[in-house]
């Protein structure tokens, strides 16, 4: 292993050749400032100095000479001509001073020589320990390459007297410091050295001993390991020092990180622009997915449009077809095919009560089922208001929104006890069933017997929208409830005039109902409503007082009937015949782009009521294939019955332009697999057009 670079001096290359021959003992400093000293073999078996200078550690490993002028033989004084050579053969290094003085002397200032030539000075250097080494003869080594088979002396015990069992070390311990000539030291003339900037300016030449700590009790020995020194605090055996410093350090550390990352960032992004405070941004400029149609999108034209239906209206699925197309902005019919023959609408009938119901009844009008006191004590009457949404079991019921029969029962029990439950549905009139509807149906779950007083429309899962009902829903809901309060049964019969009511109980609001009765296309729910547009209207409420009471509400705003006959509002009767341009007036009034005429405003709602294409209602699982261009772009009411099949609604072209339609197909072929994917296409058609 090389040797630590050593500190040259001036004179190096003239004693280089006396100094090769002899045995040297290297010393190695412990800081990069602090170069390494060799020094020959035979200046450390010298006399030591007569005068020993102030020592400035208690730590030692053998006892030093006892007084003034006591000397060691063999170690040469500076200048004296000895084996070790002239005072020119010390050069370099820094002494650290004396390890090891006697109990009770003061502490020696630490020095550092320094030869120039024929001059050598000390030079206090402060702060600065020293240890005392014992280096056997014979040998060159260097302190710090000195096998570690012995303990540190920093973690040994304190021994009063050096073990037996170890070897005796030939030659006493000598001190660097005593490496120094015993010749008084020479008045030094001040140095010069441009070339060679001091760290600091060079303290005075003596300074006042620094206090000693107490003294020690007991000597260590002190092996020859490396010459690695712990903090000069535990060579002192100082108290330990507060971590606090330490944390106070990285602390500053982590700032200074921080502010260099700072800095580099502002130059790195901007220079110091980049920390300035700027306003903030402006808002954002949303563009909705999702825009408003208007008139301003282009037209479409008759031309484009009988262009884009030819290909799909000609599909032999479709059978008879009949249909309507108008551009409601402009109130221009864009396509006609039998618009007004009269055909079979099924379903799409719900479109007349629809509207009839949101021309004539307040659109937050609600269905009220009341209890009340009967004739003999104990005994209660319901009287139902025509509320076929009431739901048996909460939280499964197919209506939104719907009141609940719990509810009706836990107010009649805060009243007092029940012993005999009777119903009244005196509020309808006329036959249950519709003309031409059959009994199947009851059981098919397409339609239940029209009363004013039922539980979930009649059915008798409450969650299943197309299951079976009951023929019998009056007498079912009113044993649920007798049921419930603790009664043994009900019956029929007549509530009190003005008797006391004990529990009310009100349906969602008109508009919702005539939503979910769209959605769902619930018979029983729009037959409801069209009763109550008979009560409203003074019209007898039936099935024939319904329809006349529908008729009555459309002709009144406007719309022509003449070539309409239906017997029913819900469209189940196959007798039921409409034109298709009486469904597309009725939708172009609602779709018109301004409020200009009054009916718009009041058959909004029923636009927003018609299934979304592959979203919603009885649409959710169609519009798939060649009919996906429609999804979600068409809305529209269904209708289906045996060989017949509709559609009529509202979808946006490509231009952003509402376009209304009606579509009636007479046909035997599949309605699953064939007609009604064929109207999709039709209708899916008026979407991609871009008819202008």
């Amino acid at each position: 292993m090389p040797d630590d670079p050593q500190w040259p001096t001036e004179d190096d290359d003239a004693e280089s050749v006396a100094a090769a021959a002899q045995s040297t003992v290297q010393v190695n400093r412990p800081s990069v400032d602090q170069p390494t000293m060799r020094l020959p073999l035979a200046a450390v078996l010298s006399a030591p100095s007569t005068q020993e200078p102030l020592r400035s550690s208690p730590v030692r490993s053998r006892p030093n000479a006892t007084g003034p002028g006591h000397a060691t033989p063999g170690v040469p004084t500076a200048g004296s001509g000895g084996s070790g050579g002239h005072s020119g053969d010390i050069a370099g290094g820094k002494s650290h001073g004396t390890i090891g003085p006697e109990v009770g002397q003061p502490r020696a200032v630490p020095m550092r020589v320094e030869a120039k030539k024929d001059q050598t000075r000390v030079v206090p250097r402060p702060e600065q320990r020293t240890t005392e080494l014992s280096v056997p003869p014979g040998k060159t080594a260097r302190v710090d390459q000195l096998p570690h088979l012995e303990q540190s002396w920093f973690d040994q015990q304190v021994k009063p007297e050096r073990q037996q069992h170890q070897q005796p070390r030939p030659e006493p311990t000598r001190r660097v410091d005593q490496l120094q000539g015993q010749a008084p030291p020479r008045q030094e003339q001040p140095r010069q050295e441009p070339q060679r900037q001091e760290p600091r300016q060079e303290p005075k030449r003596v300074e006042p001993a620094r206090p000693v700590p107490p003294p020690r009790q007991e000597s260590r020995d002190l092996p020859v390991t490396g010459y690695e020194e712990e903090p000069e605090d535990r060579l002192a055996e100082e108290p330990k020092k507060s971590r606090k410093p330490l944390i106070a350090v990285l602390s500053l550390l982590v700032v200074a990180a921080l502010a260099g990352a700072t800095v580099y960032a502002v130059k790195e992004f901007g220079g110091t622009k980049a920390i300035e405070t700027r306003p903030p941004a402006a808002p954002a400029n949303v563009q909705p997915l999702v825009k408003a149609v208007t008139a301003g999108a282009p037209a479409p034209t008759a031309a484009g449009v009988k262009q884009a239906l030819t290909g799909p209206a000609g599909n032999s699925a479709l059978g008879t077809l009949t249909g309507s197309v108008i551009d409601p902005a402009s109130g221009s019919a864009l396509w006609q095919q039998g618009d007004t023959t009269a055909a079979t609408p099924a379903s799409s009938l719900k479109i007349l009560t629809a509207a009839a119901a949101l021309l004539s009844l307040e659109k937050t009008d609600q269905l009220s089922t009341k209890v009340v006191q009967g004739a003999e004590p104990g005994t209660v009457v319901i009287v139902g208001g025509g509320d076929p949404t009431i739901s048996g079991a909460p939280g499964k019921s197919v209506y939104p929104g719907a009141a609940t029969l719990d509810d009706l029962v836990g107010q009649v029990k805060a009243k007092g006890p029940v012993t005999k439950v009777q119903f009244d549905l005196s509020r309808y009139a006329g036959e249950p069933l519709g003309p031409q509807w059959e009994s199947v149906d009851i059981a098919g779950g397409s339609v239940a017997p029209i009363v004013p007083f039922m539980l979930d429309g009649g059915r008798i899962d409450q969650t299943n929208v197309n299951g079976a009902r009951t023929g019998s829903p009056g007498q079912a809901a009113a044993d649920a409830f007798a049921q419930r309060v603790g009664a043994s049964g009900a019956t029929a019969g007549a509530a009190p005039a003005g008797a006391q009511v004990l529990g009310e109980i009100k349906s969602a609001s008109i508009e919702q109902l005539v939503d979910n009765m769209m959605q769902i296309s619930d018979n029983v729910l729009t037959e409801a409503i069209a009763r109550e547009i008979a009560i409203k209207t003074g019209n007898e409420p039936s099935f024939a007082g319904g329809v006349k009471a529908v008729r009555d509400v459309l002709t009144k705003n406007g719309f022509d009937l003449t070539a309409a006959n239906f017997v029913d509002g819900s469209g189940l009767s196959a007798s039921n015949k409409i034109p298709a341009k009486l469904l597309t007036d009725v939708l172009t009034a609602a779709a018109k782009p301004t409020l200009d005429d009054a009916r718009t405003a009041k058959l909004r709602p029923l636009l927003t009521a018609l299934p979304v294409a592959g979203g919603s209602g009885t649409l959710a699982g169609r519009y798939g294939g060649t009919a996906a261009p429609g999804k979600g772009w068409v809305r529209a009411k269904t209708g289906t019955l045996t060989g017949v099949n509709a559609l009529a609604g509202v979808v946006v072209d490509v231009d952003g332009r509402v376009l209304v339609f009606s579509f009636m197909s007479a046909s035997n072929r599949n309605p699953e697999t064939e007609v009604r994917p064929a109207l999709d296409v039709l209708a899916a058609a008026l979407r991609g057009c871009g008819c202008s």
